[in-house]
């Protein structure tokens, strides 16, 4: 093992990154897999979150930073509710390293794509910003207005996390489309749809009956029943632009790639919608609800995948330096 020296310290104390850097080199399925990583945390923090919600326990930590004004973590007396809020605030940290990892093995990559470094800072502050927005949802007393917003900001962490990955699977080439203009207007609107639909479903979450707490907390103050009949009518919307981009997608002879990502969005939405009409019908049981907000992550997820499947980046060429003899031979 290389002996550790004092410049060496210095070096990595200075700039940890580019140390660690200039002395490993992950694999690209290794870049993948801590890209990955981030987004599936993404997502299961969003559901951690909701359980935190639905079973009432969003103030069983009632301040923030600390658990109680005494204490950094839930005690006994604090009961179930307590040890929910807290291992979901615990979760952040787990969250935080898998975003670290995705930075460190996008900068540690040969050669360096800046850009996809890029993409991991930007998960890295949207963490930070929906780690203290979320301590004032507990210091207001989870406003719903506040809590709409907390999703809100996951929602686009999961888009920069969602396209970090897939950047990670490609190269830095300019973008190539694969479809026409017309096609990819269609997707865009498909896309605005969407991010309208799953902002229209934080009011209807707002407005119902899960407050998050067992005290009375205030609600939304909109018609719930309007507004959860606009939140279907946007659900049947994007299904039928997902049905439309489909068969366009066939008419134009587009790639495979388009046309699969296109089938899985419509896979899904056909079981969010399930689960949200029989949630509905049934007066929103927990269990349903938590599944509709796995849902959401999941169709947010597949949208964007339909929108980076309507291009292709290649792998940008490596130059290879000329050989001396060769160089001498032309003079």
């Amino acid at each position: 093992m290389p002996k550790v020296t004092r410049d060496d310290l210095v070096e990595a104390a200075r700039n940890p990154l580019a140390y660690i850097a200039d002395r490993w080199t992950p694999t690209t399925r290794i870049v993948q897999r801590a890209a990955m990583a981030a987004l599936v945390m993404m997502v299961v923090i969003v559901v951690t979150g909701g359980a935190v919600r639905l079973t009432g326990s969003g103030l069983g930590c009632p301040t923030w930073p600390k658990c109680t004004d005494d204490s950094l973590t839930a005690t006994r007396e604090m009961g179930l509710h307590g040890v929910i809020e807290f291992g979901n605030r615990m979760l952040t940290y787990v969250l935080c390293a898998a975003v670290g990892w995705a930075i460190i093995a996008a900068r540690s990559q040969k050669p360096w794509r800046r850009s996809l470094t890029r993409l991991g800072w930007a998960q890295f502050w949207l963490v930070m910003g929906n780690a203290v927005l979320g301590g004032i949802v507990v210091l207001v007393g989870l406003n719903p207005y506040t809590v709409a917003a907390h999703f809100l900001l996951s929602t686009a962490l999961i888009a920069v996390a969602t396209v970090m990955w897939q950047r990670s699977r490609e190269g830095d080439a300019p973008p190539k489309p694969l479809v026409g203009k017309a096609v990819q207007q269609l997707v865009w609107v498909m896309v605005v749809v969407t991010g309208l639909l799953i902002a229209v479903g934080t009011v209807v979450t707002g407005a119902g009956p899960h407050a998050g707490d067992s005290s009375d907390v205030p609600r939304m103050d909109v018609n719930w029943e309007a507004v959860t009949k606009v939140h279907a009518v946007l659900a049947w919307v994007v299904v039928s632009l997902t049905f439309a981009l489909w068969f366009v997608l066939k008419a134009v002879d587009a790639p495979r790639g388009p046309l699969n990502r296109t089938r899985d969005l419509f896979l899904i939405l056909m079981a969010q919608g399930a689960v949200g009409y029989v949630q509905y019908f049934t007066d929103l049981p927990e269990v349903l609800v938590g599944a509709h907000m796995l849902g959401s992550c999941l169709v947010w997820i597949a949208t964007l995948r339909v929108l980076l499947a309507l291009r292709e980046r290649p792998e940008l060429p490596v130059p290879v330096p000329a050989r001396s003899g060769s160089a001498l031979s032309s003079v």
